[in-house]
């Protein structure tokens, strides 16, 4: 059956009012930093019944600059920065390794927001990436064991076959160590915050870490044009 791409992008609508709500934002009242900003978004989201409120995009660019992006699972969000986890060897582990700079980006159509994060990452140590790992599911650790992560495969029965094997390690043992698995943490340099609104009169609040030598992040905050 064909498919009318055009057709059907046209006949598509942003927000609509039977499944979206957009809040109203106020950014004088935004605090001063842009963590406890994102945690009260994102428990918005939940609150509002977001499907998988934490996925999010990770954007990396290879060692020619050109650039990669996929949907990624946030681990955690505090001072240190915002977390996910990958193997080391997998396409988006030896892009971070050849260029330790990435963007962020979740969006939660209930309510028509979005958060835009962007500075350096950093691995962290390999115990705090195998605890990581192991506080996750069974599942998780299986398909970890699983391997070779962006690699070609040549069947998929053979992906079949290194599963139900993986499968089998991760229930027999948790904390079986897979010592390619890594935490990487991004710093953010950048927080955006975009809250839609129905007449286009989108607020856009930019957070800008300034750099002043000291142990406590300085922030300046200013907002953008739609």
């Amino acid at each position: 059956m064909d498919c009318d791409l055009h057709a059907l992008l046209r006949s598509l609508r942003v927000w609509d009012p039977a499944l979206t709500a957009l809040p109203p934002f106020d950014p004088a009242t935004a605090p001063a930093a842009p963590l406890p900003l994102f945690a009260e978004w994102f428990a918005a989201a939940v609150s509002a019944g977001q499907t998988e409120p934490h996925t999010m995009s990770l954007a990396t660019s290879d060692a020619s600059g050109l650039p990669d992006v996929r949907i990624v699972m946030l681990h955690g969000a505090d001072a240190d920065g915002w977390s996910f986890a990958s193997h080391d060897g997998s396409r988006k582990g030896r892009q971070l390794a050849a260029r330790p700079y990435a963007a962020l980006g979740f969006y939660w159509p209930v309510l028509g927001r979005q958060v835009r994060v962007r500075g350096p990452v950093s691995a962290a140590p390999s115990e705090e990436s195998q605890g990581d790992l192991h506080a996750r599911s069974t599942g998780a650790l299986a398909a970890a064991l699983t391997g070779h992560q962006s690699e070609v495969l040549p069947s998929l029965d053979e992906l079949a076959r290194a599963s139900r094997s993986a499968w089998e390690r991760a229930a027999a043992d948790p904390a079986a160590p897979v010592p390619s698995w890594t935490l990487y943490r991004l710093r953010p340099r950048e927080v955006e915050f975009f809250q839609g609104d129905e007449r286009r009169r989108h607020v856009r609040l930019r957070y800008r870490r300034e750099d002043t030598g000291g142990q406590q992040a300085s922030w300046t905050r200013e907002l953008l044009w739609p």
